[in-house]
């Protein structure tokens, strides 16, 4: 006959005491608060609405008309939460405040768009990093690059500086 083997004993569970969740979370700091008094600021002045705030650093700028003639400006962006999501957020305004097909070459618009993204965050007193001004020059001359692709027959005169490729800093 064998022996009775003996049952484990039960695992003790410690419960973790939960703490409030305001007593997690940090009070917003001074620039945290500018970023958002921006953010309204801005969408309520062009009258934008946020579709959906993006966790990668791109945006995108539409409006659409309905059938009663009314206009929704939309777009998609970083929320606005350091000097990169700042520029792009503005950016995908400004296609709003120039307006849409105002420029013609494609690429002109977005040149506009990235100059009143840039003017805007100094009058806002924001931060604009040489990172800002180096994503400024490759999104410009990838929207170069494309217009030559599709058929760009004269490059307007504002976009000269971005026709080559930045000079990547070696480390």
């Amino acid at each position: 006959m064998l022996p009775k083997r003996r049952k484990k004993p039960a695992p003790v569970v410690r419960r973790a005491v939960a703490k409030p969740r305001s007593a997690t979370k940090k009070p917003p700091t001074a620039m945290q608060i500018r970023y958002e008094q921006v953010t309204r600021e801005m969408l309520a002045r062009y009258g934008v609405r946020v579709r959906k705030w993006r966790s990668s650093m791109s945006g995108v700028a539409w409006q659409v008309t309905y059938q009663d003639g009314t206009v929704s400006k939309l777009i998609e962006s970083p929320k606005p939460k350091g000097p990169m999501s700042a520029a792009i957020f503005l950016h995908e305004i400004g296609h709003h405040a120039i307006g849409f097909g105002t420029y013609k070459p494609r690429c002109l618009e977005e040149y506009y768009a990235w100059k009143f993204s840039i003017d805007m965050m100094h009058e806002l007193g924001l931060n604009v990093t040489d990172r800002v001004h180096e994503r400024m020059h490759d999104s410009l001359n990838y929207a170069i690059s494309k217009a030559v692709r599709r058929g760009l027959k004269r490059l307007p005169e504002e976009l000269a500086p971005y026709c080559q490729p930045r000079q990547r800093q070696s480390a």
